[in-house]
């Protein structure tokens, strides 16, 4: 180990991986001894000279508490990574994030400078031996008050107590949309009374964003904005006859009803109809057009980790393709949850940022889309918690993959010519449009974009996000980076963090989302050789947890949809 001091508050201590021959006895201050034989200890240098730059490296930060007087001072602690030659990247993720996670573990935390150098060391000699070198940059930030991370995990949905709210009641009622829902419905889903649902329904009706049925149910109100002018949402029985002319070719799939308006701020001159029953499931269809195309929207009515809502948004998808028999392109449009990667910001995915369904890079196999379940009665076992023994896996993937190949495209060209992302103008055009809406689509303050490291348990470390080279991230302007690999789904995968993490590195995903499996089955039945998933990143998990980002993710994932159906060429009517 050799300290290097480079300003106040700022110190650099690395430690070195030699045999016993190049140690330099001049530069010895201490060679420990007993269970500690090995390790040494240099003389402070005045520079430590950077050979080659580290290949990988993890920021994070402590809280110090003076003990005279119980103050507390922010301090960032670097580690940067060099490794024996010929280890693949993979293993040199594994073995960085494995390494980070044995050193900061809440137990075994070391409490001060010594105890955190000296299991570095010993991590390095006893657990790592894969490891060259480890450096340390320490910081000191100035003093701030520490607060500590929830975990993030939360699969409860609606169905936990909670103190119910005017947001929460119009939460759950746009989730129904376009189908509607009665007062004790509501009250089951946030397990409050009536009374109290009552109450914000009345408030609702108020502002004019919910309207009260002739069954006594409750209905979300939306409307068009159409060349600067309002036009209503018509409620029919039955769906209009279309013209030949005007049957739309492309399809766009959403879940939640900001993303239907997110998307809808896309479309121009378009219609909204809502094919209303009183019992069972409604329809909603906007039909208008996109550059030179006819395309249609829809909501599913429901979304969430509730098999009977994924089977009936598989059932609404079927009727859709059947609606409208002339689509050849569907886009399933919306949020969802970004694979952080804690040490390489290329492929880091953030929140706001977008990524498009295409088969993952490095993996023999061309599936867009993985939907995992727990085999009931697996075993344990002591191999890899993602073992295949374990798991009904099923993958679905396109016969086609040009709206691939047009996406992959756009995304090249906006890195070569910064200027020329026209995603980013459909963005900025559409926050103007949307800003009547209840929602805020506008991006969120940076700082509330954290990154946690799971620990085991319930532990989680606040842990920097890997920096982009300087002058080379979109998201400096707040525009979002897009992406591309497989998307995940799969209830079991997202209660542990660890192996949803292990499971996204072994099958090439970068985002997962609210179990869309029997939605895409319903495409792969109706053979549809074009289709997507346009996912805007809402969190880290499956983009149902981090609210205060959804209606900005999907609005990101709505502009890269019109910027690749814009590219799309027209289809032959014949």
């Amino acid at each position: 180990m050799t300290p290097c001091k480079r300003a106040q508050g700022h110190t650099t201590i690395r430690m070195d991986r030699v045999s016993a021959g190049q140690l330099d006895r001049g530069s010895v201050m201490h060679m420990a001894g007993g269970d500690h034989t090995g390790l040494v200890i240099n003389k402070e240098s005045p520079c430590l000279k950077e050979d080659t730059p580290p290949e990988l490296s993890l920021e994070f930060k402590v809280f110090l508490t003076n003990s005279a007087n119980n103050q507390h001072t922010q301090e960032s602690r670097q580690l940067r990574f060099w490794f024996k030659p010929n280890l693949p990247d993979s293993e040199q993720m594994r073995c960085t994030q494995n390494f980070f996670k044995d050193l900061v573990t809440p137990s075994e935390f070391p409490r001060d400078y010594v105890g955190f150098i000296k299991k570095i060391m010993k991590l390095m000699q006893q657990r790592y031996p894969s490891i060259k070198r480890v450096e340390v940059e320490l910081q000191q930030l100035g003093e701030d008050p520490p607060t500590r991370p929830n975990s993030s995990l939360d699969d409860s949905g609606y169905c936990s107590k909670s103190t119910v709210s005017q947001s929460k009641v119009l939460e759950v009622i746009e989730s129904a949309y376009p189908s509607s829902i009665s007062i004790p419905d509501i009250a089951r889903a946030w397990q409050c009374t009536e009374e109290e649902v009552r109450h914000y329904i009345v408030e609702l009706l108020a502002k004019g964003l919910v309207r009260c049925m002739d069954n006594g149910t409750y209905l979300r109100v939306t409307q068009n904005d159409t060349d600067q002018c309002v036009a209503e949402v018509k409620m029919v029985k039955q769906m209009p006859k279309v013209t030949r002319s005007q049957q739309p070719t492309i399809a766009i799939i959403t879940a939640h009803f900001w993303e239907k308006v997110a998307v809808d701020a896309m479309i121009d001159n378009k219609d909204t109809y809502v094919k209303y029953k009183t019992e069972g499931e409604s329809n909603v269809y906007t039909l208008g057009n996109i550059g030179n195309h006819r395309v249609v929207s829809t909501k599913l009515p429901a979304s969430g980790h509730f098999r009977s809502a994924t089977i009936a948004a598989g059932s609404t998808t079927t009727r859709l393709l059947g609606t409208f028999q002339k689509v050849e392109y569907v886009f399933l449009v919306g949020v969802g949850g970004g694979v952080p990667h804690y040490t390489d910001a290329s492929k880091h995915v953030r929140l706001g940022d977008v990524v498009i369904s295409a088969p993952p890079v490095g993996i023999n196999d061309n599936y867009i889309y993985m939907y995992c379940e727990r085999i009931k009665g697996s075993p344990e076992g002591n191999g890899p918690s993602t073992s295949p023994e374990r798991y009904n896996i099923k993958t679905w993937s396109p016969p086609n993959f040009e709206i691939q190949h047009v996406a992959h495209q756009l995304w090249i060209h906006g890195c070569h010519y910064p200027e020329e992302r026209p995603w980013e103008a459909y963005i900025e055009n559409a926050l103007r449009t949307l800003q009547s809406q209840e929602a805020d689509f506008t991006r969120p303050p940076s700082h509330t974009d954290k990154l946690f490291m799971a620990l085991g348990g319930k532990d989680l470390i606040e842990v920097n996000h890997p920096q982009p080279p300087t002058g080379n991230d979109p998201r400096s302007y707040n525009m979002p980076v897009l992406h591309f690999g497989a998307v995940g789904c799969g209830r079991t995968l997202l209660r542990d963090d660890a192996r949803r993490m292990e499971f996204a590195a072994q099958h090439g995903i970068v985002a997962f989302d609210t179990e869309f499996d029997a939605v895409v089955e319903s495409i792969y039945g109706n053979r549809k050789d074009n289709y997507v998933f346009i996912r805007g990143i809402a969190d880290y998990k499956d983009g149902s947890k981090k609210k205060d980002w959804q209606p900005h993710a999907a609005l990101c994932a709505a502009g890269v949809m019109k910027a690749i159906i814009m590219t799309l060429d027209p289809i032959d009517d014949d």
